[in-house]
């Protein structure tokens, strides 16, 4: 069985995950956490330079292999923060250069989406993806050819966005609600944490089609902080993007027909999200799961194992770059 090394740097993580076959074999990480305020791209990029030597020495010793047992180095390429996918890509060049391997370039979104189907053992899912800088609503489907700044990608099974967002990412919207709210903490776990018990008013929302949009909503939801109890607004916030994400996913039900319905990505953690997609999808007498929460985090397992699926599109190491806005439906594995 072929053995694979991800490398996963798009935004606040740094991790390092092996897979041999379909058998994780290790899946550690560093998470950069900034003391004020959102990710400083840079400043992460150091903190990923900083611990890249030690947080792969750590995975080799989990994984007990040997580096002559290593069959490809997978990195992700995009979408994320440049000056962190460079040095993602900097060190899995490096190691694929020392070890005479292959290189794998794989779409970060596609990880989520490969590891959450494949440990949630779905075979045709309906997929939502939420996560800080992406919500999209995908199904996987025969690759015929994708186009990448006008390059013709090499064929393979690809991806169908239906819906998505048309400004923010969800976990971008709450997390940048989550700064407004003084808390120590700032993060969508403390949203999700003062939501419990709290009341709901209504808020702005926004759906068209499968497509959603969140700028409203945050706006008005900030707004209402200074005459409503913070458990109020973020109860409210909760629900209204939650109830805008299960109806667009709703509708892409309805008209696929799926049997299976995933939802992978940061967001997928928040266990109201989970509920309500769950009714949702019962009603359409469709199964419902979740990705395991150590893959709905950003991790390099997820890139380690999407690049043993991808390997048909490796490159030599030195043709390795990134790319920051890599959409998923331009991808193939």
């Amino acid at each position: 069985m072929a053995v694979c090394i991800g490398i996963e740097s798009t935004a606040h993580t740094l991790g390092v995950g092996i897979f041999k076959g379909e058998r994780m074999l290790a899946n550690e990480n560093d998470m950069y956490r900034p003391k004020k305020g959102g990710i400083h791209p840079r400043v992460a990029a150091d903190h990923h330079a900083e611990v890249f030597g030690s947080v792969l020495r750590a995975a080799f010793e989990k994984s007990k292999i040997a580096k002559g047992e290593v069959d490809f180095v997978a990195y992700a390429r995009g979408p994320g923060l440049g000056p962190c996918l460079k040095v993602g890509m900097a060190g899995a060049s490096a190691l694929a250069a020392k070890l005479g391997v292959p290189l794998v370039p794989v779409n970060h979104c596609a990880a989520h989406v490969e590891i959450g189907a494949h440990y949630c053992k779905m075979k045709d899912p309906l997929i939502l993806y939420v996560s800080g800088g992406n919500t999209q609503i995908v199904v996987r489907e025969a690759g015929i050819g994708r186009r990448e700044n006008g390059a013709v990608a090499r064929r393979g099974r690809g991806y169908h966005v239906m819906g998505e967002t048309l400004d923010i990412g969800v976990g971008n919207l709450i997390d940048v609600f989550a700064r407004s709210l003084g808390e120590e903490f700032a993060h969508g776990s403390v949203v999700e944490k003062l939501a419990t018990g709290g009341k709901y008013f209504p808020l702005p929302y926004t759906v068209k089609g499968m497509n959603m949009t969140f700028t409203g909503l945050l706006t008005e939801a900030t707004k209402q902080l200074g005459s409503h109890d913070k458990k109020d607004v973020c109860f409210s916030l909760q629900e209204t993007a939650f109830s805008m994400l299960t109806e667009a996913t709703e509708r892409a039900l309805a008209l696929t027909r799926k049997k299976e319905v995933l939802a992978c990505g940061g967001v997928a953690q928040n266990r109201r999200l989970a509920e309500m997609l769950a009714l949702m999808a019962r009603e359409h007498k469709a199964r419902f799961a979740t990705s395991p929460p150590e893959f709905n985090a950003d991790n390099g397992a997820m890139i380690a194992y999407t690049g043993l699926l991808a390997r048909r599109q490796a490159i030599d190491w030195r043709k390795a770059d990134v790319n920051p806005k890599w959409r998923l439906d331009e991808a193939v594995i």
